[in-house]
């Protein structure tokens, strides 16, 4: 098979292939005590969070955009086993197993699963009761808890949006900002490094996962091939913003301004597509909250190699998108109308979160029932699927994907 590459110019065009991942067995390890410490509100129930995900691939498809799995592309990456066992070890630091007998347990657990079964062992997590009957060599081992998990699960993957990101020909591989969810992205490094398809295809990394400062995925979007939008948020560090405007404005990517948008660091705003998508080239769905005014940074390329020059402006959204993009006119479309009880019941269930696979053509969940009629008055085509239990982990449909090729605008 031919190199792959990546092409993301922006938020709308035409959708050509896409990163999912499925949900597996993560979700059934989630319990009420350790909902919080693994970021969720609620527990999805998995035959039916499956049923959904699927029902959301098949609108990719039926619409022939190529539909690729994370967990298939780990395993494929670790096809030799030296690369294999050097992941293992790498998982295993990073899941802090520090004691020499479960270490060596977890390694001979491990050992019995084909590669792609051992990558869906990663992201489901390890409870004790799988390790019963090994004997304990340190301390570490001997210091037992309630804790039920020897590893933790990964429930959150399921939102391919957030580990790694595309913008232009390259990638972010993101340092998440809580460490539930900053294994995830290991699979994205060995995607990047070791896939047959990616290895050799000379993909720019503008951020890496051992980077201090952390960013994640749905505080990147791409308005167009010259305008990046990075939300500085609950999530994601004004350094991490400052660092990836940098490295892209000095490039050959084609991008030559960043906005920096300060939103609230609020789980309610948790990412900038929480609140903020585009949907065509002059329309945007938006929750109210975010209208403004507005602190944004504009950043762009400095006069001396490296430099990066940064100008602060406070402004209401529209008058922002209008100015960067260069329209006479841009069109918010409001979470539930506008009316406070209804954007504030639909936006719960991400109402203000879609995903374009085209031009002024997306996919919604069918609950946001007085948002999608305001989306299809405004001319949108809509594809609605059904979330009642993939919104339990609060993302919609652009947090559940990643695009990796889109058509050029």
């Amino acid at each position: 098979m031919s190199n792959k590459f990546i092409n993301v110019k922006s938020e709308i065009g035409k959708l050509k292939s896409v990163l999912l991942h499925r949900p597996g067995e993560e979700l059934e390890n989630l319990v009420p005590d350790y909902l919080e410490r693994l970021l969720f509100d609620d527990i999805p129930y998995l035959e039916s969070a499956i049923d959904e995900h699927d029902e959301f691939a098949k609108v990719f498809e039926d619409n022939g955009i190529e539909v690729v799995y994370l967990e298939d592309l780990a395993s494929e990456a670790i096809s030799d086993s030296n690369i294999r066992e050097q992941m293992v070890n790498e998982f295993l630091n990073e899941a802090n197993i520090n004691g020499e007998g479960n270490r060596e347990a977890l390694k001979e657990y491990f050992s019995q699963f084909n590669n792609k079964d051992l990558i869906c062992k990663m992201m489901s997590g390890v409870r004790k009761t799988e390790l019963k009957g090994h004997s304990a060599k340190s301390i570490a081992d001997m210091l037992d808890s309630n804790y039920p998990f020897i590893i933790d699960p990964m429930p959150n993957l399921y939102f391919t949006r957030d580990p790694f990101a595309t913008i232009g020909n390259g990638v972010t591989i993101n340092h998440m900002r809580t460490e539930t969810r900053n294994r995830e992205t290991l699979f994205a490094k060995y995607i990047f490094e070791y896939h047959k398809d990616y290895k050799d295809s000379n993909i720019p990394i503008w951020y890496n996962r051992d980077e201090h400062y952390s960013v994640e995925g749905g505080d990147e979007l791409i308005l167009n091939d010259e305008i990046v939008a990075i939300g500085i948020s609950q999530r994601t560090d004004a350094e991490a913003v400052e660092r990836i405007a940098k490295r892209l404005l000095w490039s050959d990517s084609g991008f030559k301004t960043v906005l920096a948008f300060a939103i609230p660091k609020k789980r309610a705003f948790m990412h900038l597509d929480t609140v903020f998508t585009m949907i065509d080239v002059d329309k945007f769905t938006i929750h109210p909250e975010i209208e403004g005014p507005l602190t944004v940074f504009s950043i762009t390329k400095g006069t001396s190699n490296g430099e990066i020059r940064i100008e602060k402006e406070e402004e209401v959204l529209e008058e922002i998108l209008r100015k960067y993009l260069n329209k006479d006119k841009v069109d918010l479309i409001r979470c539930g109308g506008g009316d406070p009880v209804v954007a504030a019941r639909e936006q719960w269930n991400d109402g203000s979160n879609t995903l374009a696979i085209a031009p002024g053509e997306v996919i919604v969940y069918n609950r946001k029932t007085v948002t999608n009629k305001i989306l299809k008055d405004h001319g949108i085509i809509v594809h609605e699927i059904e979330g009642s239990e993939l919104v339990r982990g609060r993302g919609g449909p652009r947090c559940m994907s990643m695009p990796l090729v889109r058509e050029d605008l």
